[in-house]
């Protein structure tokens, strides 16, 4: 056989290196230039503006110098860690533009103008920019402290404007829980700042739902220095600069929070001891310290004695486990179920739970409660009557029917009893 002839091979070829693959020395001063002089050549006309960055973007690497380009829009020029604004060695050359968020005046609609003139059409254009802006962002937060307090207001209303249009995360929000910011009041004023522009853009539900994705909604009262920190001074606080629907939402948050720690608190009673008076005693001390009613104490401590148990699969072992745990616990329930609020509240706490888990077991509780002094006659009649909108409301007044008509009954008697015993009273007086 023959061989084949082995094909002649090249030797020493020396790849070239194309041009997009060859690695840009990194100048971020030089980049800085370059936009000043446009900017500076563009004066105040934004539209000139926004013109010379969209047609500087195709020349220049935005891509790289995306953090230097936000600087110099928010602040003028480079940003130093800290805040402070890079100056060249040079003192006669420009290293600051006069076209930027710091420059720009101190009212909402001019903010507002700047983004939709400059900002917008920018990073519209450069898609890539959008990413950049959230992170600067949380830069220029963190940094706070080496703005003036003028520089920090701008700062507060142009991320108001930013979070309005879903520009940003409020994630970016997180620096603001910095030491630093917290420790000097800075955070809280520049909460106060935001908010106030905020609210007047979107309602009080918009701004709760964007702060819970971020999950802030619990975190707000951080804000404050710890020696103030307090629900009462950040009420205070909220409610002095007008904010008043943020303060209301602020004491619905810790007033949810405490029933949830009142709840855990609970659970680890009764789950370890079920003490009856040990659970009086958190329950009273919670009440001391919060704004906690009836109703509220009535919704945890019948979600938790329900929770607390492992009731059995079998319908027929049902009633007398569940009969067992009201016995043992229906002190707790004879204590704070004590006025017209509280029965409602319980009569409706048994609704809910019971057409989710045990939908037979409605009427024997509710007799179990009126044998015990807790529900009254006329809070069971009355619920009876009404038409709430709760779930399974047809079906239980089905199931309560008979015990209701007793009760009727038994007040149609009562009141017979009465008079026969006014009309023996007044035999008895005639004689």
């Amino acid at each position: 056989m023959s061989q084949k002839e082995q094909k002649p091979t090249l030797t020493g070829h020396r790849t070239r290196t194309r041009k997009r693959d060859e690695k840009e020395k990194y100048d971020p001063t030089g980049f800085r230039d370059s936009i000043l002089q446009g900017l500076n050549e563009a004066g105040t006309d934004l539209e000139q503006v926004s013109k010379f960055l969209v047609e500087a973007g195709h020349k220049l690497n935005y891509r790289l110098y995306g953090e230097t380009l936000l600087d110099i829009l928010f602040a003028g020029g480079i940003l130093a860690p800290g805040g402070s604004v890079v100056e060249d060695t040079d003192k006669t050359k420009v290293c600051r533009s006069e076209v930027c968020v710091f420059t720009t005046e101190e009212d909402v609609k001019a903010m507002q103008n700047f983004w939709e003139q400059v900002f917008s059409k920018v990073t519209r254009r450069f898609k890539y920019l959008e990413k950049k802006l959230q992170d600067e962002l949380s830069k220029i937060i963190l940094f706070l402290k080496g703005f003036s307090e003028v520089e920090r207001k701008k700062v507060a209303m142009f991320t108001s404007i930013l979070l309005t249009e879903n520009e940003v995360d409020a994630k970016c929000l997180l620096n603001l829980f910095n030491d630093h910011l917290v420790k000097d009041g800075i955070a809280l004023q520049f909460a106060v700042d935001m908010f106030a522009v905020w609210l007047k853009e979107k309602d009080m539900a918009s701004i709760a739902g964007v702060l819970s994705k971020a999950q802030l909604d619990n975190r707000l009262l951080e804000l404050m220095p710890i020696s103030k920190r307090s629900e009462a001074n950040f009420e205070n606080i909220f409610t002095e600069a007008g904010l008043t629907d943020f303060a209301k939402y602020q004491r619905a948050r810790a007033h949810a929070e405490s029933k949830k720690q009142l709840y855990k608190e609970l659970s680890e009673i009764f789950e370890e001891s079920g003490d009856i008076k040990e659970i009086q005693s958190v329950i009273q001390e919670t009440m001391k310290k919060n704004d906690f009613t009836g109703k509220d104490i009535i919704a945890v401590l019948w979600k938790v004695m329900m929770n607390s148990h492992e009731w059995p699969k079998k319908e027929e072992l049902i009633p007398e486990q569940v009969g067992r745990c009201f016995k043992k616990y229906m002190p707790l329930f004879k204590t704070f179920v004590n006025n017209e609020r509280t029965e409602a509240e319980l009569l409706l706490k048994m609704q809910e739970y019971c057409h989710a888990n045990m939908r037979k077991m409605f009427s024997k509780m509710v007799t179990w409660f009126y044998s015990s002094d807790v529900l009254s006659e006329d809070e069971i009649l009355k619920w009876y009557k009404c038409n709430n909108n709760l779930k399974g409301k047809a079906y239980f007044n089905e199931q309560m029917k008979k015990f209701v008509d007793w009760l009727n009954t038994a007040e149609e008697e009562s009141d017979e009893d009465d008079d026969e015993d006014e009309e023996e009273d007044q035999d008895q007086e005639e004689k």
